[in-house]
């Protein structure tokens, strides 16, 4: 899976992953490999992911189930995000709303990152104007020892969540085309939640993590060591009720210089990413503000890296020798921009993508509140048109 394209773009190669890589079932929803016969239905963005040919860019959002559409604000008024989360019909009609309003090319899940505190045996509520916080940080050996790792089965309901979206697309298309919408399951990734443990809400400077992770190295490996084993069953759980995707969310991986990632995250990440891809699905891994730990993050060997918009996605792609595909990078603020402003930045990303076969359209981070929902529709009306241009005459 990590064949790679000319430096300079002359020739479009198409990088095609050995099936014995991908489960059966994803072998159907790609439309690649024999698996089950000739597959009525694929999925572009599965496609996309292996970096196999598509007749168009797909395109979803993060965060494209939130509070700047009104009907999740309906949902909202009367439920809390936790009490979503927790009802899996909930949670699937809110995925699914989102989904179907936007016309993308694949529904995530509703879900919230820390949702594994729980299990592990460390609450956490959220506060008006401070989002989540853990009462109790984990700072200690002692508090990293109490951690529970047998108890992954409670997170089923977001499980049960995605069978219910899983069951509603499988005989629904999404656009003018036979393509199946792609179900993407989540979790966040080792460093990512370990952080939030420590510091106990967000935090700028991490002091309290990386303390922890400098003074106390043998802590700091066994916190990664025991979130991700639950990631893993957490993940397994999402696979099994018919994510055809997992996410790896490390917003926080930013926050490191390369040496630290290098040495302190990406072995445990990368053995993460490792587990999930045998369980028979693409990974994409996803951080904020860590254009120079690109390279380290392509070691984890996830299928799909993740972009914002801070770097170029033409230099983020060719420094990584186009050796997986790439997901972004529109900055979110520009959804409030002007049509034709935002046509243009659309159109530019595109054309940095250069029709090469792995590019996913996304935003270089989440949709946030306020947003006018008739420009996140416009964006992907936009991609269809000209990433369709582009396989036609490019």
């Amino acid at each position: 899976m990590h064949g790679c394209y000319p430096p300079d773009g002359t020739d479009r190669v198409t990088a095609t992953p050995t099936s014995s890589a991908i489960s059966p079932d994803l072998q159907a929803r790609s439309g690649f490999g024999e698996a089950g016969g000739e597959p009525s239905r694929s999925s572009r963005f599965v496609r996309a992911c292996l970096r196999q040919p598509v007749d168009r860019t797909p395109v979803w959002f993060l965060r494209q189930a939130g509070r700047y559409m009104a009907e999740y604000q309906a949902v909202r008024r009367h439920h809390s995000l936790i009490d979503i989360c927790k009802r899996p019909e909930l949670a699937a009609e809110v995925t699914i709303t989102a989904a179907e309003k936007l016309g993308v090319d694949a529904a995530i899940i509703f879900a919230d990152l820390l949702l594994p505190f729980e299990c592990m045996g460390l609450p956490f509520e959220f506060q008006a104007g401070e989002g989540p916080v853990v009462a109790s940080p984990v700072r200690s050996r002692e508090a990293v020892e109490a951690l529970r790792t047998d108890r992954a089965g409670e997170l089923g309901y977001v499980a049960e969540a995605i069978r219910r979206v899983a069951a509603y697309f499988a005989d629904r298309t999404h656009d003018d085309t036979d393509d199946a919408l792609g179900i993407i399951g989540f979790c966040g990734a080792p460093f990512t939640l370990a952080s939030y443990m420590i510091e106990g809400r967000g935090s700028r400077q991490y002091i309290h993590t990386k303390t922890l992770m400098y003074r106390e190295p043998a802590a700091w490996q066994l916190l990664l060591e025991k979130l991700a084993a639950v990631l893993r069953a957490y993940a397994q759980q999402q696979v099994d009720a018919g994510a055809d995707v997992i996410q790896i969310f490390d917003s926080w991986a930013g926050a490191l210089a390369p040496a630290d990632y290098r040495e302190f995250v990406l072995p445990v990440t990368r053995e993460l990413v490792r587990g999930v891809q045998a369980m028979g699905v693409p990974v994409i891994y996803f951080g904020v503000d860590t254009a120079s730990l690109l390279p380290a993050m392509r070691e984890t060997g996830a299928d799909v890296l993740g972009l914002d918009w801070r770097t170029p996605l033409a230099k983020a792609w060719r420094e990584l020798e186009y050796s997986c595909a790439v997901q972004g990078n529109l900055d979110p603020i520009t959804l409030f921009a002007e049509p034709a402003l935002l046509e243009r930045r659309v159109g530019a990303i595109l054309a940095e993508a250069g029709g090469r076969a792995g590019h996913i359209f996304n935003l270089g981070h989440g949709i946030v509140p306020g947003t006018p929902v008739e420009h996140v529709q416009q964006v992907v009306r936009t991609v269809r048109a000209l990433s369709q241009k582009e396989a036609v005459h490019g």
